[in-house]
């Protein structure tokens, strides 16, 4: 009831439609429930008549059912289209919602999880729901009517008759009911197996430039192909499960109509039954069937619906551990002075990556961080920005918790450039005012100036119009990062975190890119995580990270003259000795 309830909200706004889309089912209801007693009327009225008051008479009559059925096909325009415009109102919200909740969950969301698979809840799961909520009550609701009503009109035209009849349903209700649970599991295992070619398919596509440059198309092929043969195992399943469902209940109907045959003959036999009676009875019997069918197909939609909305309501009740603290305020006039105040972090309560890190670094200053991979630098940075939160001690922005100020304006606040660069599909325009998507063209321009860019983009065919491709295909690695390297000017930040920004470029392009990050770490406070020692030489301190922590810090010259775990460092990159002592 918890789950029916979620999703019962998402028909609020579309109240009316969907009550005048109940009252369009109950008029296509009564219509079709009236014929077969309209029909016994006329045999027991008019049809008995003389032939003249029969001709005068059927004017009338067919204008009135031309009337009746004019009625019912508006009203089944109404239920097929505003029904389903409704259900693609509601589809588009949920759809939105889910996207919402994507961009409130944490990092730590997205460790855990492919992208695939969120993409797979975000499309097919949702087309489903949709169907299923257009149809769902329109379905049952129509349904019911008809085995309500007929039952009603049939118990008037004879008891005993109706009462074999509903024994017969009975049986079908229990097998129907077994026969659904098997059919609830198949479903969630069709979603999680489609998720699985999702997610394959999104991981080769997205690395296609690795595939192909190591020749491992086929292991791709192998990946995949194990991943959609078990899709169609689990579809196989499925449908097993669906013929047995479809082919039992098919038997059942066939015994209602054997029923009535015997019955009706056995009735009418002993005298308690008119012919002209079972007649009618047979009309019922077609409109009494009729919904159960729907009902038994509309099973399936049923399943669909409710097992992609159970994936739907897995994310959306899946905690935000990252989130605007009660009574938090913006963060203004930053000055920069940043304190990493015994700090502890561990991710999903597992090995402890950072332990009691204490660090301070005064506005407008630069410390660089050094160290083997896996020691914590990277985690040291994501924790400013609050991607994760502390799991000890705190973060301090100007001396005060930055859990007290809004993530937005905390994190406009800081800039963020990274080795891996990701540039949006689009113009270059598009992906440099991303920093400020207010920004004019003139300052644009004058971003990618200080970016070292704007040169180079005014040599290009199209200048600023130019489309730089998926993820920034068309253009170098120093490309690239220049143009992130602008958006981070247009965002102008107090506080900038430069994360191995040049270690995967050449020389040439890391003096190009390296001018660009003097020139925006200027006035800054300034965090550098480096790999090249060189371009850490005139920070103002250097912190070197290693298995236990801290394990050193200085100045270049300070550290080189202690002759210990960075002086190594820089002799092994730049003397080309293979060991030190």
């Amino acid at each position: 009831m918890k789950l029916f309830k979620k999703f019962i909200r998402y028909y609020r706004p579309y109240r009316k439609v969907f009550y005048l889309d109940m009252v369009c089912a109950l008029v296509i209801s009564v219509i079709d429930l009236a014929f077969p007693q309209i029909l016994n009327y006329l045999s027991d009225t008019l049809y008995l008549s003389d032939r003249q008051q029969i001709l005068n008479s059927l004017f009338l009559l067919a204008a009135g059912l031309v009337v009746m059925y004019a009625v019912r096909a508006v009203c089944k325009y109404y239920v097929s289209a505003q029904g389903h415009i409704m259900g693609s109102h509601m589809e588009r919200d949920m759809r939105q919602d889910l996207f919402d909740q994507y961009e409130r969950l944490s990092f730590s969301y997205y460790d855990n999880n492919n992208t695939g698979e969120m993409m797979s809840k975000l499309v097919s799961d949702l087309f489903d729901i949709a169907e299923f909520a257009h149809h769902g009550p329109e379905n049952i609701f129509i349904s019911l009517l008809k085995i309500i009503g007929s039952f009603v009109l049939l118990c008037w035209i004879n008891v005993p008759l109706t009462m074999l009849l509903i024994a017969v349903t009975l049986v079908m209700l229990l097998f129907s009911l077994r026969q659904n649970k098997r059919m609830q599991a198949t479903f969630m295992d069709n979603r999680r197996k489609i998720a699985g070619v999702n997610a394959a398919l999104q991981d080769t596509l997205a690395g296609i430039r690795v595939v192909k440059s190591f020749t491992n198309e086929e292991v791709e092929r192998e990946k995949f192909a194990d991943s959609n043969e078990k899709f169609l195992q689990s579809k196989k399943d499925n449908y097993h499960c669906m013929g047995r469902f479809q082919g039992g209940n098919n038997f059942f109907q066939g015994l209602l109509y054997v029923t009535i045959l015997v019955g009706g003959g056995f009735f009418i036999a002993n005298g308690s039954l008119e012919p002209i009676a079972l007649a009618t009875y047979a009309l019922y019997i077609n409109i009494f069937i009729t919904p159960i069918e729907v009902l038994v197909e509309f099973t399936e939609m049923l399943q669909k619906g409710f097992s992609g909305f159970k994936r739907f309501n897995e994310v959306m009740e899946t905690k935000v551990d990252v989130h605007d603290e009660p009574g938090c305020v913006d963060l203004k006039d930053v000055d920069g002075v940043i304190d990493y105040k015994d700090v502890s972090f561990s991710y999903d309560g597992n090995e402890t990556v950072l332990d009691h890190i204490n660090i301070h670094i005064e506005a407008g200053r630069s410390i660089a961080l050094v160290g083997p991979s896996g020691g914590g630098k990277t985690t040291i940075c994501s924790l400013l920005p609050r991607f994760y939160d502390v799991t000890g001690g705190s973060v301090q922005i100007d001396g005060r918790d930055i859990r007290g100020f809004t993530l937005k304006s905390l994190r406009q606040a800081i800039g963020i450039v990274q080795q891996d660069v990701y540039l949006f599909t689009g113009t270059i325009r598009d992906n440099i005012a991303y920093g400020n998507r207010k920004a004019s063209q003139e300052e644009i321009v004058e971003a990618a100036k200080k970016a070292n860019i704007h040169d180079f983009i005014m040599s290009l065919p199209d200048q600023y119009d130019t489309y730089v491709g998926e993820r920034g295909t068309r253009l170098s690695g120093g490309q690239k990062q220049r143009i992130s390297i602008a958006r981070i000017f247009l965002k102008n930040p107090k506080i900038l975190i430069l994360d191995e920004a040049t270690s995967a470029l050449d020389n040439e392009s890391e003096r190009h890119i390296q001018k660009s990050l003097e020139e925006l770490a200027k006035n800054r406070t300034c965090i550098t995580i480096a790999h090249r020692l060189s371009t850490i030489r005139n920070a103002d301190e250097i912190i070197v990270i290693g298995e236990h922590g801290i394990e050193e810090r200085g100045t270049h010259q300070q550290l080189l003259e202690r002759n210990n775990i960075y002086a190594r460092y820089y002799r092994l990159q730049f003397e080309g000795l293979e060991d030190s002592k």
